[in-house]
This record gives structure tokens, sequence and C-alpha cells, in this order.
């Protein structure tokens, strides 16, 4: 029977470590959580307003023919650029130094449920303030509270085009009336109630899309000021959205957006969406009723508290009876196998740009997983046949049989490597097979690419 610590490791952090001891006990995994909840980047919104204001400058400087400043700009650009590369590489070392990784996993997670893409170097650069800010403090907390700070920072208001939308009878779209063509831009409406709350099937309508819509109105970024909320743009009266209003005579206020929040993070169908895709990223594809009922169960009784969420994950006897049913994706999958190898997080941030491309994020790109990229607002897919394709399984084979020899000096003996990483739970086929090849660099090679590694 798995154990713990190593049930734990590999079904809900990145894996065993080869330096880092795996928590005993559900209590002392829980008890790890706060190491992911502090952000570690040197990146926030403010610096990142900066950047922006001053590449937005240099660029009108650089229009009227000032050839000093377009030098400067691309300078700028390029730091930026520099800037969020190397802040791709933390999030490999945050998963690499965490003793099990279940708070980055659950940080991967929520960032995922809650997804915006990385765009150009300044959006990279807002994305990743995005996940330091509006994510990683939250992931014990109430949900209506992560749920809050996700949909209003200024990530996910530029991602989802809310900077278009504009209420029709405001005293903004009055005055611009005659200038441009304004309007109300349903997408951030639909997606919070879609894809964040409710689910497809949360029995709710176009009616109910459109009132938040406009209740959502006053929501706006602009990196020259720092609220996120501009009542002149926001469409006067009460909005009903699922049967309650919201706003009254005036125009909406931030408030209003706060309620409106806590009503759909209440919401059973969000209990019942959420817990779904917690059980189906953390435990099945297919996750068992039993699970999901539980899981749903648990945030309706807690009031949407997710550490009561984490915790009943935690102590799920479903990660036993579905072992191995989840496929790795792409980052968990490298993460992991640099666990085992024994590289550091430090190791990792001294990479240089050009191996980390090559090292890293190219591979994870050619598995199926460009960073930054996912296909669509609703997040990377979970299904085991989007990642084990023809072209992915290919692209992890190569991997583990070129990259391991370039990041480690030495590289463990095999059966090193598989104690390390896989313990107990790898199979009696993988041990004679990894004896069996002609190098140890071949060796590491099958046990990485695996079967019994790539599934957890």
């Amino acid at each position: 029977m798995v154990n713990f610590a190593k049930l734990a490791s590999i079904r809900l952090g990145y894996g065993l470590s080869a330096h880092l001891p795996a928590p005993a006990t559900p209590d002392e995994l829980l008890a790890q959580l706060h190491r992911s909840k502090a952000p570690t980047s040197a990146i926030a919104m403010d610096q990142v307003r900066e950047v922006h204001v001053r590449i937005s400058e240099l660029a009108r400087r650089a229009k009227e023919g000032d050839e000093r400043a377009q030098k400067e700009r691309e300078e700028e650009a390029r730091r930026a650029k520099k800037l969020a590369e190397r802040e791709r590489l933390r999030h490999f070392a945050r998963a690499l130094d965490d003793p099990a990784g279940f708070g980055e996993r659950l940080v991967h997670f929520w960032s995922d449920h809650f997804t915006v893409s990385g765009g150009n170097a300044y959006q990279q650069l807002m994305a990743v303030a995005f996940v330091d800010e509006a994510i990683r403090p939250f992931i014990s907390s109430r949900f209506a509270d992560l749920m809050f700070a996700a949909e209003t920072h200024p990530r996910m208001l530029t991602y989802l085009d809310q900077n278009n939308s504009v209420g029709p009878n405001s005293k903004y779209a009055k005055k611009q009336k005659k200038r441009q063509k304004l309007g109300l831009n349903e997408n951030f409406a639909r997606e919070m109630i879609e894809l964040h709350s409710l689910g497809i099937a949360g029995g709710y309508g176009q009616v109910d899309v459109r009132e938040l819509a406009k209740l959502l109105t006053g929501l706006s970024y602009s990196p020259r000021f720092s609220e996120i909320f501009r009542p002149n743009r926001a469409e006067p009266g009460a909005e009903t959205v699922l049967g309650r209003a919201y706003g009254g005579q005036g125009p909406a206020k931030l408030s209003d957006v706060r309620a409106v929040i806590e009503d759909l993070a209440r919401h059973p169908a969000t209990a019942r969406h959420l817990a779904y895709k917690l059980a189906a990223h953390f435990i099945a594809d297919d996750p068992p009723g039993s699970l999901v009922e539980r899981l749903a169960r648990v945030y309706e009784d807690s009031e949407g508290d997710l550490g009561a969420l984490n915790e009943e994950l935690v102590r799920a006897p479903e990660l036993l009876t579905h072992f191995r049913h989840k496929v790795r994706q792409p980052f968990e999958y490298l993460a992991a196998s640099l666990r085992g190898l024994g590289v550091s997080g430090e190791q990792v941030m001294a990479l240089e740009p050009k191996q980390a491309r090559s090292w890293l994020f190219s591979p994870m790109a050619r598995m199926g997983q460009r960073w930054g990229g996912p296909p669509g607002p609703d997040g990377w897919p979970e299904v085991a046949e989007k990642w084990i394709t023809a072209p992915g399984l290919a692209a992890r084979i190569e991997w583990a049989m070129k990259i391991p020899r370039r990041l480690c000096q030495d590289l463990p003996e095999p059966q090193d490597l598989i104690e390390r990483a896989l313990g107990d739970t790898a199979s009696e086929s993988l041990r004679l097979a990894a004896t069996r090849a002609e190098t140890r660099h071949e060796a590491v090679g099958i046990v990485l690419a695996s079967a019994d590694f790539n599934r957890r």
C-alpha cells in the first residue's frame, strides 16, 4: 500500500523530491500551504503600470520623430521581455522548492480556472502580477474573496476586453457618442457566470448575462490610474441577475460588483461546478460522483471555504483508489522530472535565457502546452487524450532522452531515480527495463518517459 507521503507528493503535488522530505501526514501537508500564499516575485501591478506608461510615452515621442525615444522604447521593451522570462522560471523554481508542491498545484489550478493569457511582454508581466496578487493569497480563503480579486484585477479586465464595455446610458457614453461608437461587451459577464462560477449548466439565461454586463460596466483599467472602477462609465439604474436586483437610481458601485460576486459564489451550481473541476484535476478525468458530492457539500456547508475543500481533498480515499488515473500535463511533467533528478530552484533560476528556452519552454510547447498560451478562457484541457498525442508523447520521450544529462552534471543511477521519483509505486517491468538500458542516460530516459512516471 502506498504511504501518505508518496501518495500526496505524486497525486497532489509535483512529485517526489530528491532533496526535500515529503509531508508524512495530511495535517503536515495542509500546514505547508502558507508557503505558496506569499508572493516572491519582484513584480506588482504598480510597477507594471510604470513600465506601461513609460513605454507609451516613449512610443508617442518616437511617433513624433524622436529617434532617441525609439531606441529607448525598444530597450525598455527588451527589459520587460527579459523580466517576464525570468518570472516564468520562478514558477519552476517554486514548484521544485516546495516539499510536496500541493500549494503550487493549487496556485496553478486556480490560475487556470481564472485564465488570463500572457500576450506581449507587458501583458506577461501583468499576468505575473495577477497570479501573485489575485491567486496566491486566496488558495485557502473563501472562494468569494478569490473570485473578487481575480475578476477585478487589471489583467482579467484587459484579457476579457472589459475596457471596451461602457454603459449605453452612462455619462461617459453620452459625452463620447459623437466621437466614437460605444457598446456593451457581454464577454466578461458570460465568462464570469459560465466559466468562473455557475458552470455551463448553471441555470442562467442570456438576460442574466446582459444584466450582469451592465452591472460591470464601471470596471476598467488604465495604466495611468490605480482605481479599477469608474462610475462615469457605469450604467445607471438597477440590474437584475438571477432574480436579484443590484444597484439603484444612480450608476452601479464597486460594492454592487462585490455583492453579485458573493451571490454567484454561494450559488449551489457553483458548488457543484467547482467540486467537479477539482476532482477532475486532482483525481480522475471522469471523477467519482461520490467525491464530487462530498466536495460540493463541504463547499456549501462551509460557505465556500477553500481551506475546507483542500482538507477534504487531502483526506480523500480516492487518491489511492484512483491512483494513476491522471496524466501529468507538460509543466507538471517537467517539474516532476526536475524534482526527481535533484534539480533545485536555485539551479533553475541560474539558467541562461537560451538554456531555459531550449531545455524547458520550447519542449513544453512541443508537448502541447505553450507557456501563457491556453487555447481559450476555459484554460487547459484535463482529459488524457489531449496530452497523450503522437507529437506530444514524442516530445516527452525526446526530452527524457536528451535534456536530463544537460541539466545534471551527474545523472542518478537508474534504481536511485526510481526510488526518488516513484518509490514502491514503480512497476517491476519498469525496474527491469531500466536495468537493461545500455547507458545511464538511456536508463534515466526510460524512467522519465514511462507510463509509471507520466501518470499520477
